[in-house]
């Protein structure tokens, strides 16, 4: 059997059917008509209104949120904020001279500018700053505290082996020798000072209103000698007798306190009698004082002169930083 040559076989493929040409030429005649009647232009824009009030009515809107709140949304969130593609886009726009551009522009507008000084203004940040302060100089005082009474076992342990006293067999509350040093140095330094500034404006006052000779050197520093005897002892004693420590005892932690322990201050008799044990006790060469190294209660002659003791204080945060540092902002 002879197979069908190629011509015969496209012959057969495109030549349509009757039903199939009359249809075709009447929806190219109908669309003819249309396009002259302009019935096609009135179809287009009539759909294209059913469309858009399709889309803008409340079921579609509602439709449209309930997707939007579907999982399906969140998890395709989440996808791309995850991938690598997004977050080196990301990474490239903040890098970018533009975001730059931008934060420089934000940063220099007056709206930012009032903002920072508002908040800098604001009751609060101030209040936080200056506990922060405070906190952080109360840190660094016990901070000295506990080196000062870490040097007092070591100076102690150190004497007691060179007079052969043996170890201490338990501690004490007893203040070691150079906390106790460390506290008057601290109190001189603050008497000095305040001495010093005394002395230059009566200075100033007798050169420039009464016009005083330079010649009366010597008995103007036998003068400020006494004077400053006089001042040191009376600080000595009021501090001693109303408070039982001075701000240099404050400051490492030491307090005086009379045999029975309670009192606000020792008292001014007492506060008197140390204050003369002292002067006797650094007298010898301060061999009065050397019993804070080697006795088992600390106690030098002036401590036994006056029946006090110095003892160490508890730690004790400040009101503000307890407050600050228990704060949950903290």
């Amino acid at each position: 059997m002879d197979a069908p040559s190629p011509a015969e076989g496209r012959d057969t493929e495109e030549s349509p059917s009757i039903a199939s040409r009359l249809v075709g030429g009447g929806y190219r005649g109908a669309r003819a008509v249309a396009g002259a009647t302009g019935v096609d232009r009135a179809v287009e824009i009539a759909t294209e209104e059913a469309i858009v009030r399709a889309v803008e009515s409340p079921a579609v809107e509602r439709a449209l949120a309930r997707v939007l709140r579907g999982p399906i949304v969140n998890e395709a969130v989440g996808d791309a904020l995850s991938s690598p593609e997004v977050e080196a886009a990301l990474v490239e726009a903040l890098d970018s001279e533009l975001v730059d551009r931008i934060w420089d522009k934000l940063l220099a507008s007056d709206e930012v500018q009032r903002l920072v000084e508002r908040i800098a203004e604001a009751p609060e940040v101030r209040s936080a700053i200056t506990s922060q302060g405070v906190g952080f100089l109360d840190d660094i005082r016990r901070q000295i505290r506990k080196a000062a009474r870490r040097l007092d076992q070591i100076v102690e342990r150190m004497a007691r082996g060179i007079f052969r006293r043996g170890p201490r067999a338990a501690a004490t509350d007893h203040a070691g020798a150079v906390s106790r040093t460390l506290a008057f140095l601290l109190d001189g330094a603050a008497l000095n000072g305040t001495f010093l500034a005394a002395s230059a404006v009566i200075s100033y006052i007798a050169h420039t209103v009464f016009n005083a000779d330079n010649g009366a050197e010597a008995p103007v520093i036998a003068a400020g000698l006494a004077v400053w005897i006089v001042a040191g002892s009376l600080y000595l004693t009021l501090f001693w007798g109303l408070a039982g420590q001075t701000p240099g005892m404050r400051f490492f932690g030491l307090r005086l306190e009379p045999p029975q322990p309670g009192d606000d201050g020792i008292g001014a008799r007492r506060a008197v009698r140390r204050l003369v044990g002292l002067v006797l006790a650094i007298l010898p060469l301060g061999l009065g004082l050397l019993g804070i190294l080697i006795n088992d209660r600390r106690l030098g002659f002036q401590d036994r002169f006056s029946e006090t003791e110095m003892v160490y204080v508890e730690e004790r945060l400040a009101p503000w930083v307890t407050a600050a540092r228990s704060s949950p902002s903290s």
